[in-house]
């Protein structure tokens, strides 16, 4: 192996564990979950809003004591973020990348 294979090799496993680090570090847990272990009002929010869409994955979230869920979805080729609190209510939408680089970007200033 060259030292340059190595050093590709080292970054990748560094950037695997920081990203790893900043999900674990964030101000709120996120659990992924199954649809059939959510409340029957959240499915049917997540369901309603995600129509067509293919859910990818869905996440429960606590920020400050609350519970929430979010169904990332495939809408358009972006993954989408459905946010349901835990007695079915939407909350709104936003783009889960984008989510990821704030939380990410703040870690790091």
């Amino acid at each position: 192996m060259t030292m340059k294979t190595q050093n590709l090799i080292a970054a990748g496993i560094i950037s695997a564990g920081l990203t790893f680090g900043v999900t674990a570090q964030a101000k709120h847990e996120e659990t992924q979950v199954e649809m059939k272990d959510l409340p029957a009002a959240v499915q049917t929010t997540i369901k309603d809003k995600a129509g067509s869409d293919q859910i990818l994955r869905i996440e429960k979230e606590t920020r400050k004591g609350k519970e929430s869920y979010e169904a990332i979805v495939n809408k358009d080729g972006k993954e989408t973020a459905i946010q349901v609190d835990a007695s079915g209510k939407y909350l709104g939408t936003h783009d889960e990348k984008a989510e990821h680089q704030k939380a990410e970007n703040a870690e790091k200033h």
